[in-house]
């Protein structure tokens, strides 16, 4: 078995081993992985932190050790807390880092990648928050674009939004809504609900595709065409600019 551990910013997981493929999902800095299957110019990996599956170019990551992988596993994560910053080498070259990477063996603003050593000024996430941080964290990532597969600030989809904010805070999400619908626990009705809990949308063949947060007084944060405020009811979404339904509410999860 190989392993590694992203170098890069973002890199893309695609659903196959090619450029032209759809990207499902994107790996951060210092996250790691098994290696499935190595390819002349792909690889086949397995994500540490949600056992998502996909391929990546073999030019955007670094091989780590099994030790390495298993002390990373062991190790408490400690988290980029800054929307958007960078970590230096020794030789000051940089890597742009974004909200929600991993900083592997930090301590003291160091971090280290196999030999090279980083350095990282910014603000560090680590350990479980209260719950009712997870709206505020939410908030982040507002007007951020929708991107199918995407993570980041600068692009994220609905399930990706979701993991990210709950990742942020401490608690681990699978990557797809309807793997997310299977965690935490049903509640029958919005009353029910606090802020934080998910709400999961289905389609006209009863296929979960959509999540969002939901917040106080009926409001749901969720990744739309970018990330927004709706309203939602026991119907679903309520899409304040368009003052139409969007998505059909399948049900309600508290997680935490």
């Amino acid at each position: 078995m190989h392993y590694g551990i992203c170098n890069l910013s973002i890199v893309p997981i695609r659903i196959e081993p090619n450029d032209c493929s759809e990207m499902v999902s994107q790996l951060l800095f210092g996250e790691h992985f098994k290696v499935l299957e190595i390819r002349k110019n792909w690889s086949k990996i397995r994500l540490a932190f949600d056992k998502y599956e996909g391929w990546i170019d073999n030019k955007q990551y670094e091989e780590i050790t099994e030790d390495t992988y298993k002390n990373l596993n062991e190790t408490k994560s400690k988290l980029v807390g800054e929307l958007i910053d960078f970590a230096t080498n020794s030789t000051n070259n940089y890597r742009t880092i974004v909200i929600g990477s991993s900083l592997p063996f930090y301590s003291n603003q160091q971090l280290k990648i196999n030999s090279t050593n980083f350095l990282y000024e910014g603000e560090v996430i680590s350990g479980k928050k209260q719950k009712k941080l997870l709206i505020e964290t939410a908030y982040k990532y507002l007007n951020t674009p929708y991107l199918w597969g995407g993570k980041t600030p600068f692009g994220i989809d609905c399930s990706g939004f979701t993991q990210m904010v709950y990742k942020l805070c401490g608690y681990k999400l699978m990557r797809d809504a309807a793997e997310q619908a299977s965690q935490g626990n049903v509640l029958s009705f919005i009353e029910e609900s606090e802020p934080g809990d998910l709400a999961f949308f289905d389609n006209v063949e009863g296929i979960i595709t959509h999540v969002g947060i939901i917040m106080k007084d009926n409001y749901i944060i969720h990744a739309y065409g970018k990330v927004r405020v709706d309203r939602i009811d026991h119907s679903g979404i309520f899409n304040l600019d368009t003052h139409t339904h969007t998505h059909k509410l399948r049900v309600i999860k508290k997680i935490i």
